[in-house]
Order: C-alpha cells, then structure tokens, then sequence
C-alpha cells in the first residue's frame, strides 16, 4: 500500500510539468534560456452592422471575406519566473481596402507566485507598439475611411493573470489596461471632401494640403477575460476562452498640419459669393478659412468610433514532437458599436491554424 502510494505521487509530480509545458497552456512559461514561437494564420467573414457611418458609406449589411489576418508571438526565457515577449499581428481585408499591422507589443511577464498545489500569479508589462506606422486614411464627404489598421499612437499595457491547475485542467483569468500617448503620426488624405458651405468648394481649393496630420487625443482600454485548457493526454489538449475588449473612441484637438493662405482667385470668388467687394477678398478668404477648420475639428473632436467586443474562443492542439505542436482554433466576436464606427459587425467570424515550436 505503501508503495502503491509513493508511485502515485511521483505520477502527479510527473504529469504537472507535460502540462506547464504546452504552449497552448494559458498558464505556460518558458524556463530560463527556452526559446517559444507561436505563428497562426487565419481567415475571418464578416458582416457589417448598420451603425451611421456604414449607412453613409452604403456599406450597413455588406459580406467582407476573406479577411485574411497573420499573428505571431515569440518568448524567450530570462528566468525561470521571468519571460520577455513580442506579439505581432496583421491583417489584409480587400473588400474594404484595409490592410496593415494590428498587434504590436513587446515586454516582460514576472511570476510573482506559485505555489505547491498550482496556484499562479503573473504580472506584465509590455510597449504598445502602435506609433510604428501611422494612422493613414482619406477624409470624404461620407466620412473617414481607414487605410490600415493602426492607431499611430505609442502607448503600454499594465496587466495581471491569475489561474491554478488541477491534474489535467488549468483555469486562468486575467485583466489589463492600455493607455496610448495622443500624437500626429497619421496622414489623412483629403482631397476627396468637398464644403458644401462654400459651393462645394474642394477643402484642398482653401489652402488646405492633400494630406493633413492631426494631434490625436490619448486613450485608455481595457481587455480582461477567462481561459480554460484541458489536457486529454499526451498528445491532444483543448481550450476555450471568453474576451471582453472596450475600444475607445478616438478624438482630435488640433491640427498638426500648416495651411497655406487661400488662393487669391478663390479669396476673390468667396467674396463676390458672399456679396462682400473684390478688395475685401483676403479678410473673406481666411475668415472661411478658419470656420472651415474649426467645423473640421469640432466633427472629429471626439469621433464616437468606440466599440466593444465579446469573444468567444475554442481550440483543438495535437502535439506532433516533443517540440513541435498543431492547433486549430476558431473565434466568434458580438460587438457593440458607437454610432461612427466603421468596426461594429452583425457577424464576425474566424478560423485559423496555429503552429507552436519551443527551441
């Protein structure tokens, strides 16, 4: 009886090691001087909803797929309880034009706590890595339309992760906020708008430049959400997952490009359109000038693009090698938009592969 005692406690302290050392894990970390990479690749159906700005764009209702998106996630072990990591992500979207890197972020894990019984305590801290490329898109007369999928802003996360395993099932939960530091690193294209106050004028005819920079307001979000995984056994492991992300609306408080003086043959037709004389044209011209601009910017002073996202996540991993693993993984996203976003969905949907190596 003894024996049989003693066996079935090295088993357990046997078998808790295979599990930490799954990638699917939530709760995995590299041990000191391990090397993890985890490349998924997926396509994602979508359904537009009916917020204003798709009805402005007639586009409230309209299938965009393939949507094709590419993550990547690399970790390297400094400690045993402390990993350096980097997340990327891009996705391309033909229907809607919209392509560009979506998920920048670089930093560090601390394992605060673990104890006997597998109960974990993780913090971490990493760059929002949004200011690499900047926020580009065209203004027209049915609004923003974006080009790539960046914020342009720079910015970091602060979060925790708590879970704890039992035999073959671990649970975790975790919460975290990013705040992202407001700048001009954008390019919007206006050539396309037109100022129905003036004639219809092109905004470009007023002094304006093709492309404007404006200075972005910084924001605040927060992403939080549950995990589970379950390994069946040596080989076949599954998970799921609920992720609850609040996007914020975006807002500008200045323009961060210089306008030139209205051209004197359109200062001169502003004028005699307004029944002021011929001499008054430049007082004319920089007065609609200004109003021009100050109505620009009171539009866009807080754009209402908000949304938030409900995500629902189930996977399948099969481990192939000791140091090489094959997941399928699927997601279905609910969303709640603001009235502007160009991001709320009837249905969105997607599914994808994920290949897991550990160096």
């Amino acid at each position: 009886m003894k024996k049989t005692f003693s066996a079935a406690v090295a088993l357990s302290v046997l078998a808790a090691p295979a599990i930490a050392a799954n990638l699917e894990n939530p709760l995995y970390m590299p041990k000191q001087g391990a090397v993890y990479s985890k490349t998924s690749a997926g396509v994602m159906y979508k359904i537009a909803d009916d917020s204003n700005a798709h009805q402005k764009k007639n586009h409230d209702g309209a299938t965009e797929f393939p949507i094709w998106r590419i993550h990547e996630e690399l970790g390297y072990g400094i400690l045993d309880n402390l990993e350096a990591y980097a997340k990327f992500g891009y996705t391309h979207d033909g229907d809607i034009d919209r392509k560009g890197m979506h998920l920048g972020r670089a930093g560090l894990k601390y394992r605060a706590f673990e104890s006997t019984d597998g109960f974990v305590w993780d913090v971490y801290a990493d760059a929002q890595l949004g200011g690499i490329s900047e926020m580009s898109g065209a203004y027209t007369d049915k609004g923003f339309n974006y080009d790539n999928y960046s914020n342009g802003r720079w910015g970091f996360h602060v979060g925790t992760q708590v879970g704890k395993t039992w035999s073959k099932l671990s649970v975790a939960g975790f919460a975290e906020v990013l705040r992202t530091f407001g700048n001009d690193n954008n390019s919007i294209d206006i050539t396309q708008f037109h100022v129905a106050e003036v004639g219809g004028l092109p905004i470009t005819a007023l002094g304006f430049p093709d492309e404007i920079s404006v200075d972005l307001k910084s924001a605040t979000e927060v992403n939080a959400g549950l995990k589970a995984f379950y390994q069946l056994d040596d080989r076949w492991s599954f998970g799921a997952g609920f992720t609850f992300k609040h996007h914020a609306d975006n807002g500008v408080e200045g323009l961060a490009s210089d306008l030139e003086a209205v051209p004197a043959n359109v200062a001169t037709q502003l004028a005699t359109m307004m029944g002021y004389p011929a001499a008054a044209a430049p007082i004319v011209g920089a007065q609609v000038q200004e109003q021009v601009l100050n109505g620009l910017l009171a539009e866009v002073e807080d754009m209402e693009d908000g949304f938030d996202e409900y995500i629902l996540s189930l996977s399948a991993a099969y481990q192939m090698t000791d140091a090489m693993q094959v997941a399928v993984y699927g997601e279905y996203t609910f969303d709640e938009s603001h009235p502007k976003s160009q991001n709320g969905t009837d249905v969105k949907a997607e599914l994808g592969v994920r290949l897991n190596v550990q160096f």
